[in-house]
């Protein structure tokens, strides 16, 4: 393949040229090693492809066709090599980042709008799911990286990057509202209005309620944050929910108080394959989140950098 690619180069050179000594000249190579390559090329195809003499050189049917079709093999090769050239600095390919709904929403647009204007052909996957799905994709090999929640473990290496606090979610005209904070045991005792189980948020708050030792059973469950705003702001119940989730519940007619008896933070991990070199545009992304937190950039009410 080297071989053919180097044959239709030099053809393509000398057809358009018309001319070996020019095509030699412009390629910097001796003109016997280009009409070398040009008859090599013409017994592999079987025809004629330029009609020589001493003066001239003139295409064939068959060399105006082969023109064609080597100029578009020799300028598909040398797109193709640009842009994994491109991809191998870091200035282009596809960062692949899988998190959690409020992460993706809340977190991540300021970084990436940072990081675009610095590389520009550099796209942005954001796939955001539940925590074990978005695990999943990095140990899949879907994800370059995932920032989620989660204990850390064997198969992946955990850094840590911002922590958000639990605070209670109530109706805006809501008893518990004209306080300051609110306690654990205090929600416990109101309609509660949970995540579904397969959330990080409710394993976290049951394990807040277990800590002072009550169990909140839900009086409703869904699987969407926005939809547990919803249904607080219809006066159907409270919650508990961590702050960086807030800007998802909407405009509604809901209040949130910090939670106290005990404080509960949500850690918000990047989780990435120990051993494993991300590619550079990955890497330059995951630097660019880091050096966010390294500089303490401004972050919403109730989420501070991890330390």
């Amino acid at each position: 393949m080297e071989n053919n690619l180097r044959q239709l180069a030099a053809y393509a050179a000398v057809a358009r040229a018309k001319s070996f000594t020019a095509a030699a000249a412009r390629l910097h190579v001796s003109q016997s090693s280009l009409s070398r390559a040009v008859a090599d090329l013409e017994r592999q195809l079987g025809t004629l492809l330029l009609e020589r003499d001493t003066r001239n050189v003139q295409l064939t049917v068959a060399g105006v066709e082969a023109l064609r079709i080597a100029e578009q093999i020799v300028n598909s090769h040398r797109s193709g090599m640009k842009e994994l050239e491109r991809f191998l600095l870091g200035e282009s390919g596809t960062v692949a980042v899988a998190t959690l709904p409020s992460v993706a929403a809340v977190l991540l647009p300021s970084a990436i709008a940072g990081f675009r204007r610095q590389w520009p052909r550099v796209a942005m996957q954001i796939m955001d799911g539940l925590e074990q799905s978005v695990l999943g994709k990095v140990l899949s090999g879907d994800a370059d990286f995932a920032i989620t929640t989660g204990e850390p473990s064997g198969q992946l290496e955990h850094r840590p990057l911002v922590r958000d606090r639990f605070v209670a979610v109530l109706p805006q005209d809501h008893p518990l509202a004209e306080g300051p904070e609110v306690s654990w045991e205090a929600l416990a005792r109101e309609p509660f209005l949970a995540v579904g189980p397969e959330s990080s948020v409710r394993r976290l708050t049951d394990a807040a309620f277990a800590q002072i030792g009550v169990r909140a059973a839900p009086a409703a469950e869904a699987g969407n944050v926005a939809t547990v705003g919803g249904l607080v702001a219809a006066g159907l119940g409270v919650s508990a929910l961590p702050a960086l989730v807030l800007p998802l519940l909407g405009t509604g007619s809901i209040v949130h108080r910090p939670l106290v008896g005990p404080v509960v933070d949500r850690r918000l991990d990047i989780a990435l394959r120990p051993r494993r070199a991300l590619p550079v545009a990955a890497q330059r992304f995951l630097e660019t989140l880091q050096n966010s937190r390294a500089r303490q950039n401004d972050l919403p009410p109730g989420v501070s950098w991890a330390s």
